[in-house]
């Protein structure tokens, strides 16, 4: 009985394989799905980054047969590659070009002209504001029923300093008592006018006082038309700050006698007599307050501008000119106390 109840033990070992019938595969592929899509993304970011010439280049690179790429033809390239149609600039839609042939797209600037052409277009702007300027004026004595009358002896013109503006004599209405610095009632408003108007830019000022050639006589030693004509333009200088100029405006006042004559025909012409008040440019700015320096004025443009001016004299008042004294007599003496002004 207990030789019946033996029975062999069977063990059973199953071998488990980690992944089933198809392994690791779907890892290999996942990585190959993954590689392409980051080659999907690139190749879209490329494009987007591409200009249009480098994209049709490319295109027409790849759009060339083969017979013509072999062996010639419209749309091979002309390098120096051994395969035709190769080379390096796949921008050229006809083929490429030698090393050295291709024009450079880099600009060359040449920082003198460009500094040249500023300096210019300042030049330009600031002149248009000084003509603004001077149609103001213009207009503020035109519209001032006492200055209207005199506006024939207000003379305004573009100089290579700025704006000058002259306020001149006639024979029988001058803008001085005679022999003296004291100024004229209408004078004195002239001025006021102006030195009003004068506030509208930050440009400096410089006056000058000019005489005839009258020689100057008076009882006071060493005194003549130097220093009445430096008097003079003290004074204007002074009633341009009544008017409401600001003072520090004012870089120059000097007294130049009859050395610049606005007649030059006729030195005794009361026309000559006259101050000259001059809106400063930034070249002559700079030039007055170098201590002295000077400026380059052009020559011609000044005795174009005093022909002008002498022509409006001429037509708009009924000016009587002093004769010039002719050879062997002598230019008449002011007696004491008085000029030709």
């Amino acid at each position: 009985m207990a030789t019946n109840d033996k029975r062999p033990i069977v063990i059973k070992r199953i071998k488990k394989v980690a992944g089933g019938h198809h392994g690791g595969a779907w890892k290999i592929a996942y990585a190959d799905f993954v590689t392409a899509m980051m080659a999907f993304f690139l190749l879209m970011w490329l494009l987007g980054s591409t200009t249009k010439g480098d994209l049709k280049g490319i295109a027409d690179y790849f759009n060339t047969p083969l017979k013509i790429a072999m062996f010639g033809g419209s749309g091979s390239g002309d390098s120096s590659s051994i395969i035709k149609g190769g080379g390096k600039d796949l921008s050229r839609s006809e083929g490429q070009v030698k090393d050295g042939e291709v024009p450079s797209d880099k600009s060359i600037i040449n920082l003198k002209a460009a500094s040249e052409e500023l300096i210019r277009l300042e030049k330009l702007k600031e002149i248009e504001k000084l003509k603004e300027l001077k149609k103001n004026i213009e207009q503020a004595i035109a519209s001032n029923i006492k200055l209207k009358q005199f506006q024939n002896q207000i003379l305004l013109d573009i100089t290579t300093e700025g704006l000058r503006i002259q306020i001149v004599d006639e024979k029988n209405r001058p803008m001085f008592r005679i022999g003296r610095a004291e100024l004229e009632p209408y004078t004195k408003e002239i001025l006021h006018e102006i030195g009003k108007t004068l506030n509208q830019m930050p440009n400096k000022v410089s006056l000058s006082g000019h005489t005839d050639a009258t020689p100057y006589s008076s009882d006071r030693k060493g005194f003549s038309n130097w220093d009445l004509s430096a008097d003079r333009a003290n004074a204007s200088r002074r009633e341009l700050i009544v008017g409401g100029m600001d003072e520090n405006k004012v870089v120059r006042v000097v007294g130049l006698s009859s050395a610049v004559l606005f007649d030059k025909e006729n030195p005794f012409n009361p026309v000559n007599r006259r101050i000259s008040i001059i809106v400063m440019n930034k070249k002559a700015e700079e030039a007055a307050q170098r201590d002295g320096g000077t400026v380059e004025i052009d020559a011609g443009n000044a005795e174009q501008s005093n022909a002008e001016g002498m022509s409006a004299l001429s037509a708009s008042s009924a000016v009587v000119p002093t004769a010039v004294p002719v050879s062997g007599v002598a230019a008449p003496v002011i007696p004491p106390g008085g000029e030709g002004m």
